[in-house]
Formats: structure tokens, sequence, C-alpha cells
């Protein structure tokens, strides 16, 4: 009776996913990959994609198992070939009369929203857990409207709209999402995410405040020692300088603020996410040490010149997956068991539509 009830408890408790990896072994694959990229000109790139996915994918545990990766590089690579083509033919059209880059302006944005589902469609059925295929159902419509029009009103509005944005867009997504024949849902609520706005809009702020007070600090300070030294050479040279100073400045005061909105969205939007509509999802990144992580690795990767790369990739993978948790409403093996048995019908097809990456 008593393993009964605890092997109840363990199926209905939040679990948490590991990741596996380590940064030595990932440096081997990703050395390789740089070497042969750069050897071949950029075409094996797209093959070091797939050994990349691969690896990252095989080593994120969920419940004892690892995803699986299941795209080659040829998809890739003819899918990069057809942009690149698509790109070279545009810029001679440009340079042979200015009306044709008006076109195939107007071509991109027309065909951007299906290429955005491809690449979604494509790398939902080339990842696979336990045996049973992801699927993504979306349109070209809702595209356009989630993607594009909530990234255009996120802008214009100076992120004052950004929670309606993320939901449309977190919304579009994962409502359109299937494992196997089970569709993932998720309902964010407006009010949490502009909970989460909160704190990034006051990081903007005082830092806009910040910067304007340091640039009249300055434009005083020179007036100061000699009002007609703006006319000069040298204090043109201090202003440009200043301008860039404060443009530096802005990109990452808007930097910060995103990264510590991004890890708040994606608790919200991940612990409000259900599978089949019973399987919890669950979210807890600590917003400051997300985005610590982040900003460092970057730092550490530009003054290592980059050879600290595989290091920052497997230390971010390895704190997301370790704050990411789901909980199996009933026996896991039962609710595996019929998850499978509903994919195994979907997971043949799958091997014939994959089709090819865009690279969206």
């Amino acid at each position: 009776m008593d393993n009964r009830v605890s092997a109840g408890a363990a199926a209905n408790a939040f679990e948490r996913a590991r990741f596996t990896g380590t940064a030595s072994e990932y440096f081997g694959i990703w050395i390789v990959n740089v070497l042969l990229t750069i050897v071949t000109l950029g075409i094996y790139s797209a093959w070091a994609k797939v050994r990349r996915n691969r690896y990252f994918y095989g080593n994120t545990v969920v419940l004892g198992r690892a995803f699986e990766y299941h795209a080659s590089g040829m998809q890739i690579f003819i899918g990069r070939l057809i942009v690149f083509a698509f790109i070279v033919v545009a810029n001679i059209l440009a340079a042979i009369h200015p009306l044709f880059s008006v076109v195939t302006t107007i071509l991109v944005l027309i065909t951007l929203p299906w290429l955005i589902v491809r690449g979604l469609r494509f790398n939902a059925r080339v990842t696979s857990y336990r045996n049973v295929r992801f699927d993504f159902t979306g349109t070209a419509g809702g595209a356009f409207v989630c993607v594009m029009l909530g990234s255009l009103v996120a802008f214009l509005s100076l992120g004052l709209l950004a929670p309606f944005a993320s939901r449309w867009l977190n919304r579009y997504v994962f409502n359109n999402l299937r494992y196997g024949n089970r569709p993932f849902e998720t309902d964010p609520k407006i009010g949490a995410l502009y909970r989460a706005l909160l704190i990034p809009a006051l990081m903007v702020v005082l830092g806009l405040v910040v910067l304007a007070g340091l640039v009249a600090i300055a434009v005083v300070g020179i007036q100061a020692n000699d009002p007609g030294v703006i006319e000069h050479d040298a204090a043109m040279l201090m202003i440009v300088s200043g301008m860039y100073l404060v443009v530096f400045g802005l990109i990452i005061v808007y930097g910060l603020a995103g990264l510590i909105y991004r890890a708040a969205v994606h608790n919200i939007v991940w612990s409000s996410t259900r599978i089949d509509g019973r399987h919890l999802l669950r979210s807890d990144l600590s917003r400051a040490r997300y985005a610590w992580i982040a900003i460092s690795n970057v730092v550490v990767t530009m003054l290592t010149l980059g050879l600290m790369r595989p290091w920052a990739a497997v230390r971010l993978a390895r704190y997301v997956a370790e704050h990411t948790a789901i909980r199996i409403d009933g026996e896991i093996g039962e609710v595996f068991t019929q998850f499978q048995t509903a994919g195994a019908a979907v997971g043949a097809e799958y091997m014939s539509m994959e089709g090819i990456d865009f690279g969206f």
C-alpha cells in the first residue's frame, strides 16, 4: 500500500529536467564545426548545426529520457542555398533598377510569414521524445498577426504594449504545438505579463535619466571651460564621442532590461502551459541570475576570442534545463504508452513531410 502511494505521489510531482553535457565534451564538437566551416567557406555550417543540435537535444533529459534531433545537414543546406540565391538575385535586380528593390522587399514581406511557419514546423517535426515526434499546425496568417504585427506594435509603442505582443506570440507558438497528436495550450495572463514589464521599464527609465544627466554635466563642463569651445574641432570630437557612449549605454540598458523581461515572460508562459489539457509545465528562472549568465557569457566569450563559447553555451543550457519541470497527471509509464500509441500513426508520415529548413 505504501509503495503504491509513493509511486502515485512521485507520478504527480514536478520533475525537473537535466542537462548532462559538459563544456569539454562540447568543445571537441564545436572546434571541429568551426574549422570545417572555415575550410569549406561556410558550406559545412549546415552539418555543424545538426551536430550541435543533436548534442544539446541528446543531453537534455526529462523524466529519464533525452530528446532527439532528426534533421540532416542536406535539408538545412538546401534551404540556406535557396535563401542565399534569392538574396543574390535580389541584389542584382536592385543594381539594374531601383524599382526591383521595392518589388523584392514586398515579396519578402509577403513570404516571411510562410517562411516562419515552415521553420517552426520543420524544427518541431525533426524533434522527438520517447520516439514520438512533435508537430506545429500554425498558419501563415497567424504568423503575420502574432509575429510580425505583434513585433511592430511593441516597437511603435516603445515597449508599452510588449506584454500583448508577448502573449500573442507565445499563444500562437504553444497553442499550435503538438506532441504526437496531443496539443499544447497556454494562456499567460496579461496582468502577469505587465507585472513582468515593471522592473525592466523602471530600469530603462532610470538608465535614460542617468545618461541624460551625464550628457548635461559634460555639456555644462565644456561650456564652463570655454563658452566658444563648441566651435572647435576638439570639442566636436568630444561631442561625437559622447554620442557614441550614449548609444552604447542605451544598448546596455535596453539589453539588460530585455533579458530581465525575457526570463520573466519565459516563467509566466511555461508555467501556464499544459500538454493534452492535464500535464503541467513549470519554469522558475531567476531573472537576475539569467541576466548575469547571459551577460557574463558574452563578456567571457569576447575576452577569449570565442574559445569559451562552448562553456557559455553549456552553462546557459544547464541553467535553463535545471529550472524547467513537468508534472505528469497519472502513472508515467501508462501516460507515455498512450502518447507513443497515438504518435506512431503520424511519426512515419512526418519523415516524408519534413522538407527543408529555410533557417526561419
